[in-house]
C-alpha cells in the first residue's frame, strides 16, 4: 500500500511540473502546437493517476467489505464513485 502511495504522489509531482512547464510555455510566447501538446500529455497523466487512486481505493475496500460481509454497500458505493470519476 505504502509502494501504490508513493507512486501516486511521484506521479502528482510530475503532473505538477508539467503543469509549470505549460505556464512557462505560454509566458515565452511558445507555439500553441506545442503548448497543446504539453496539456493532452498532462491530461492523460492525470487520468493515469485517477485510474491509480481508483484502482487502490477499490482494492483495499473490496477487502474491507469481504471482510464484514458487507459487498452490496461496496458495490452501490464503488458504482458512485465510478460514475462521478467517468463524467
Amino acid at each position: 500500500m505504502h509502494e501504490e502511495r508513493q507512486n501516486i504522489i511521484n506521479r502528482l509531482s510530475r503532473i505538477e511540473g508539467q503543469v509549470k512547464g505549460v505556464r512557462k510555455m505560454i509566458e515565452d510566447e511558445q507555439p500553441c502546437t506545442d503548448v497543446l501538446m504539453q496539456i493532452a500529455a498532462i491530461k492523460a497523466a492525470v487520468n493515469k493517476t485517477g485510474t491509480l487512486v481508483f484502482q487502490t481505493h477499490f482494492k483495499s475496500c473490496m477487502e474491507k467489505a469481504i471482510c464484514d460481509e458487507n459487498a452490496e454497500d461496496f458495490i452501490e458505493d464503488v458504482m458512485k464513485l465510478l460514475s462521478k470519476y467517468i463524467t
